[in-house]
């Protein structure tokens, strides 16, 4: 082996739905080849927002390393901090964030299961959050005896770049949520600003486009402009470099712009309102203050879609609907907003769009609806929708909030390593509608499970 490889580093997490959110901020990354020599995957600070990447991929950076045989790995920490989320009985509703403002060393482990190769013009490695393992707390109510842990563990394995990336385990990349820093329009390529945090350091992304890439929300690369929210589809490239499969713009106005992400924790009838955990926020507000826990979202005048991400909606044996009467919380969401100051009140907001999520749940049973495969799944009793349907005066009443319909058909991504069957654990990744009170989810990925 000579030369150097592109090896792009690909941030994941491995979790079950106890918490709402888990931020680190990363200081270095270094590789630690089987002579010594150290190598780093990081060239600057990053902070990562973990938990919308449970089963899913987000590049965090790409960096030339030499070709050698790496045994080992080192990373350091600045802060880390989880936010978890619910209703307790006599309290009310609960959303509190617990950090370690300086993660030691001694808190950090790092495995590679087995040595790692780098060789070849580029590969990618993932760097994997395995959340349970990473933190422990005694309640959510943050009093004097609530006591907490954060002990990061993080696996590193490496990707192989497939020709024609179509998952995470192969080079593809879904759902990134980022500001568009800058176009080129003759060279059809674009820089974003993930949406991680603006004043946290979030990941950049260099995105090149093609004559195959979806745009969806405006006419083509041409109408896109410095200042756009874009959610972004991207598939590796044999050269390491990123190709937009699909670019998706659901607020074309810049004024002012704010964009926050994340899942509902309550929803109001009158006025029409609900409360975001904002995992992933970015713009004007974001360049001075960083938000933790929930916020009041003012929807009265906003305008609401789907997601384009999952393209057999047409298809579904129910009909998929979302609107400000038919949301739930634990629904995941992106919010934009035009104001130049965090106002008293609720935050009035433009666009509100229906987001994939990902579920971890026992099958209680399997059948079939047309062309799908349907999965019943039991959730945790702290899964997001179970525990926050316990909170009185919610807009929306869920039959059963512990219980979700998964509908798989011919495009979903299979990634687990036994099949589905009832009593077994998996993550379920897509778009969760509720349909009369019933949860559904059109499934766009499945993964091992997580215990619960």
């Amino acid at each position: 082996m000579s030369g150097e490889t592109a090896v792009v580093v690909l941030g994941t997490s491995t979790a079950n739905d106890q918490l709402a959110q888990f931020d680190v901020e990363f200081t270095g990354i270094q590789l630690v080849s089987k002579s010594g020599k150290t190598v780093p995957l990081l060239s600057s600070p990053i902070t990562v927002e973990f938990m919308h990447l449970n089963g899913i991929a987000e590049p965090l950076a790409t960096i030339p390393i030499p070709q050698d045989d790496y045994t080992s790995a080192t990373i350091t920490l600045g802060s880390a901090w989880f936010t978890c989320t619910g209703f307790e009985s006599g309290v009310g509703l609960q959303n509190n964030t617990f950090e370690d403002g300086q993660v030691p060393s001694s808190s950090i482990s790092v495995q590679l299961p087995q040595p790692i190769t780098v060789t070849g013009t580029a590969m990618a490695l993932s760097l994997n959050l395995m959340v349970s393992q990473s933190m422990s707390y005694s309640g959510c109510q943050n009093n004097s005896s609530t006591t907490f842990s954060i002990t990061p563990s993080f696996a590193i394995t490496p990707v192989s770049i497939a020709a024609h990336p179509t998952n995470s385990t192969n080079g593809m990349a879904t759902g990134l949520h980022g500001l568009i820093s800058s176009v080129d329009q003759n060279g059809n390529t674009l820089s974003v600003a993930g949406a991680d945090g603006t004043n946290l350091f979030g990941p950049t992304w260099q995105i090149n486009t093609s004559t195959n890439t979806v745009f969806q929300g405006i006419s083509g690369f041409s109408k896109l402009a410095a200042g756009m929210p874009v959610n972004l589809d991207v598939a590796i490239q044999p050269d390491g470099s990123l190709l937009a499969t699909r670019v998706a713009v659901y607020d074309t106005n810049t004024s002012n712009l704010n964009i926050f992400s994340g899942p509902v924790n309550s929803v109001v009838a009158s006025p029409p309102a609900f409360f975001l955990i904002g995992q992933e926020q970015q713009g004007y507000l974001d360049k001075s203050s960083y938000y933790l826990g929930a916020y009041s979202i003012n929807s009265a005048n906003a305008k609401f879609a789907l997601s384009g991400a999952l393209t057999n909606l047409q298809n579904l044996p129910f009909t998929p609907v979302f609107d400000s009467a038919d949301m739930v919380a634990g629904q995941n969401l992106a919010v934009t907003s035009h104001v130049s100051s965090f106002p008293g009140g609720s935050l009035p907001v433009s666009t509100v769009t229906l987001m994939p999520q990902t579920i971890n749940g026992t099958v209680s049973s399997v059948s079939s609806d047309g062309d799908f495969t349907t999965y019943t799944v039991a959730l945790a009793p702290y899964d997001l929708f179970p525990n926050l349907a316990l909170q009185p005066a919610q807009a929306a009443t869920l039959a059963s909030p512990d219980t979700v319909v998964i509908y798989v058909d011919s495009d979903t991504q299979e990634l687990n390593s036994s099949p589905v069957s009832v009593g077994t654990v998996f993550r379920f990744n897509g778009l969760v509608f509720n349909d009369h009170g019933i949860l559904r989810m059109d499934c766009a990925e499945i993964n091992d499970g997580v215990p619960e």
